[in-house]
């Protein structure tokens, strides 16, 4: 019976815990000082929504699918001269407002996967914090800003 009895010592776990620290003490940490060293985000990352005003058509798909209703459009419909003379006038819907507000976004990408005019596109830009949550409010003009850092779509596969 005296052969199955084991010693123990006490505080195992505590022992342990001091070796786990001791030998992680002096490795360099795997984290990113952010401020100082910027990541780069890989080219087809999900940063900020980028509007192109022209490819927009004001069918309000996106904000219609979109889950947080972030997406606030308004828009008016114009005569459009007909293109030949005997043609008739065509009306055509013009963008007047187009905000997202990015406090309510959840950047699941509905809006951008249901537009069927492409004209919504991911940045990979993912510095756009403000102080007030006010300003998380991006207008269509601040919007079109983004589309210069869209990078361009892959290319096709050949086979």
């Amino acid at each position: 019976m005296a052969a199955n009895k084991r010693i123990s010592f006490p505080f195992v776990g505590l022992y342990k815990g001091m070796w786990v620290t001791l030998r992680t003490l002096f490795k360099k940490p795997p984290t990113v000082m952010y401020p100082d060293v910027k990541e780069i985000p890989v080219p087809r990352a999900r940063g900020v929504i980028s509007l192109d005003t022209e490819a927009c058509t004001v069918c309000m798909l996106c904000s219609r699918e979109c889950p947080d209703w972030c997406i606030y459009i308004e828009g008016h419909k114009e005569e459009v001269p007909p293109s030949k003379p005997g043609g008739r006038v065509r009306t055509r819907a013009k963008l007047d407002r187009f905000d997202i507000d990015y406090a309510l976004c959840m950047y699941c990408g509905i809006c951008v996967e249901v537009c069927p005019f492409d004209a919504l596109f991911w940045s990979p830009e993912y510095e756009y914090s403000e102080h007030s949550i006010a300003d998380m409010l991006h207008n269509k003009d601040r919007l079109s800003d983004w589309l210069q850092t869209v990078p361009d779509p892959p290319g096709l596969e050949s086979s």
